[in-house]
């Protein structure tokens, strides 16, 4: 990337952040803390201990970065929340491109979770739809499939629509993908962006989508919010670690997100065992354990935590 990209990189994420700090004013006016004290509602993350060391669950609305090495139980934590969700009456929108859904699936059997219990819809199925899903899967294929109907929806040059119809891994390509998850599901208005009923949304994980650009990161975590943050949407998004520097790969997405759960683990060349650790690093709304837990990931129960001694 030359130092002129860059620099309008630069430019546009100024533009990005000063639209992101306007709609957060205007969410904030007219709200005295006292009453958003008493109008918070809180979506239950599946583990009981984390839901006690978040007064509840997180605040309704709310971007969760869930951030770690792999290893760590990430996707083990959206599992539980998409699980929490169904059992709650939630529709799901589940983005995975780490993994084929049906993997996820078989996993969070070995949880106590049976996913297929539920109506699960792939997005790049071309079956047609008999009744409502109540989880709208994404994977890479999806992906695909919703780049190629924006390039052939855009009247461009042969050149660019050849370069565009691939850009599955694109910011502009999720935000749609999520749009048509939200008219699968039924939860929007003729014509409307923002879900009339309560979605959780998980991106398992952002870390793909500038894999090969992580000096945009920022300014896609940016986009993304502006174009995804919906009160009725509470939001899952998974941030690799990079093992080498021990810090997400890609600034920009913790520092727009409500809340972070970090997740590590010992160094097993030393310890020679698999020691997982968490912590709530920040969470917007609410009080939470400002300390440590150990993390346990048990067959048949899932993802656990005990508070360290």
């Amino acid at each position: 990337m030359s130092n002129k990209e860059i620099e309008l990189s630069e430019e546009e994420l100024l533009k990005i952040e000063q639209e992101l700090k306007s709609l957060e004013e205007k969410e904030k006016k007219s709200v005295t803390k006292g009453k958003l004290e008493r109008d918070v509602t809180r979506i239950s993350t599946g583990i009981p201990e984390l839901d006690r060391a978040l007064e509840g669950g997180v605040p309704k609305g709310s971007w969760i970065a869930i951030t770690g090495e792999p290893g760590t139980g990430k996707s083990i934590l959206c599992m539980h929340f998409a699980w929490a969700g169904l059992k709650a009456g939630d529709p799901v929108v589940y983005v995975t491109t780490e993994a084929e859904f049906r993997d996820i699936v078989r996993q969070a059997r070995m949880f106590g979770m049976d996913f297929e219990q539920y109506r699960i819809h792939d997005i790049s199925s071309a079956k047609e739809l008999t009744e409502t899903p109540n989880i709208v899967v994404i994977d890479i294929f999806g992906l695909l499939k919703i780049a190629r109907q924006i390039s052939e929806s855009i009247p461009t040059d042969v050149e660019t629509a050849r370069k565009r119809r691939f850009a599955a891994l694109d910011i502009q390509t999720l935000i749609a993908a999520i749009q048509e998850a939200y008219k699968i599901l039924g939860v929007l208005k003729e014509g409307g962006k923002s879900p009339m009923r309560h979605v959780r949304l998980i991106i398992d994980s952002m870390s793909a989508f500038w894999a090969d650009k992580p000096a945009m990161a920022r300014k896609y975590s940016y986009e993304l919010k502006i174009a995804a943050h919906r009160e009725n949407v509470t939001t899952y998004l998974v941030s690799q670690y990079a093992m080498t520097t021990k810090s997400t790969f890609g600034f920009g997405l913790e520092h727009i997100a409500d809340g972070v759960f970090h997740l590590w683990m010992d160094d097993v060349e030393s310890s020679k065992e698999v020691v997982r650790y968490m912590i709530i690093k920040k969470m917007r709304m609410t009080n939470h354990a400002r300390t440590a837990f150990k993390v346990e990931i048990l067959p048949g129960k899932g993802f656990t935590l005990e508070p360290l001694k």
